[in-house]
């Protein structure tokens, strides 16, 4: 999602060639990206990385998945109106076919719900939303005949809850439409309240989890203890305020010593936490940098020891989910 804004098309490039080369074959983008979002740069994310595979040839050879963006005031320069019509989910497919240069896409998720809930940072939910009219049948059944079209294979979530979910699953097995097989939310060691609800129902259901901000925007490097750093996302997009506050940075020294003392970077044992859970299908990294990526990729080498689960709980519970 950095593609197009923190990196050119030559950055993006040289990052899909790496990680291919060291056995990365899953690339999460979005119709919105880059971040942080506007009209100037729309869509950039999906073109750089639409070069990107004419020019490899490495199309069979890789998962791609993209999303469809939900209401959101201030976002109409990407359609008008941002809903799940079948007029809308339409336009927005083959757009992303055309900008990817491919002729399907792997899995096709929703980015955010149509109805008002609590996501981006927001914990919880105190009434809910009048406006919005059950639409999940109509909405799977648009799949449907994409998926019978070709024009993708899977379907997934993102940034959902358990009602979501459930109610997904519920219609797809009453009326034979297309299951989800994927949600994407955040999940790391400042956030673990997926696991509240939603990682029983990726169990029981077989949903996989495909956690973004396992780092939670670079917070879990460890270069933010002693503030942020101007050149980094969250300092050049300070309104992304999800892990600014004091108990995310006191967690986030406590997690640092821990890894420190079992030979590990932060970042290492930030994202071996997230990969060793069972709910969890894949851990989406994102890096602004090859030295970044590099060690991103190199930390999935890396197993936790049950001890080391157990110091990292012993921290979750002083200071449970800081982040929202």
């Amino acid at each position: 999602m950095t593609f197009g804004e923190q990196n050119t098309e030559s950055d993006a490039h040289s990052q899909l060639d790496y990680a291919i080369a060291k056995g990365i074959n899953f690339i999460d983008t979005a119709e919105m990206y880059p971040i942080a979002a506007r009209e100037a740069t729309l869509g950039k994310t999906e073109r750089y990385i639409g070069t990107w595979l004419k020019k490899s040839g490495k199309r069979d050879q890789l998962v791609i998945a993209t999303k469809i963006s939900g209401p959101n005031r201030g976002m109409g320069y990407i359609r008008n109106p941002l809903d799940f019509s079948k007029k809308s989910i339409h336009q927005a497919v083959d757009l992303s076919l055309k900008n990817l240069q491919t002729d399907y896409i792997d899995l096709y998720q929703m980015h955010w719900p149509e109805r008002v809930m609590n996501m981006f940072g927001q914990r919880g939910i105190s009434e809910i939303d009048t406006q919005w009219q059950d639409n999940f049948f109509e909405v799977l059944s648009v799949y449907d005949g994409l998926i019978k079209d070709g024009k993708i294979k899977h379907i997934g979530v993102s940034n959902e809850n358990p009602y979501g979910v459930m109610k997904f699953l519920n219609e797809s097995e009453k009326h034979h439409l297309p299951k989800i097989a994927t949600i994407q939310n955040p999940y790391s060691l400042l956030n673990r309240l997926f696991e509240v609800g939603l990682s029983e129902i990726c169990l029981r259901e077989n949903v996989g989890l495909m956690a973004y901000s396992p780092l939670a925007f670079s917070f879990l490097t460890g270069k933010h203890l002693n503030g942020i750093q101007p050149t980094s996302r969250l300092g050049l997009f300070p309104q992304f305020t999800r892990y600014a506050n004091e108990n995310c940075k006191k967690a986030t020294q406590l997690y640092q010593e821990l890894a420190l003392t079992h030979g590990l970077t932060l970042t290492q044992m930030a994202l071996a936490f997230v990969n060793q859970q069972s709910f969890v299908m894949s851990t989406i990294i994102g890096a602004t940098t090859m030295e970044q990526l590099q060690e991103n990729i190199a930390a999935f080498d890396v197993v936790l020891s049950p001890e080391l689960i157990a110091e990292i709980n012993k921290i979750q519970a002083v200071y449970p989910d800081p982040a929202p």
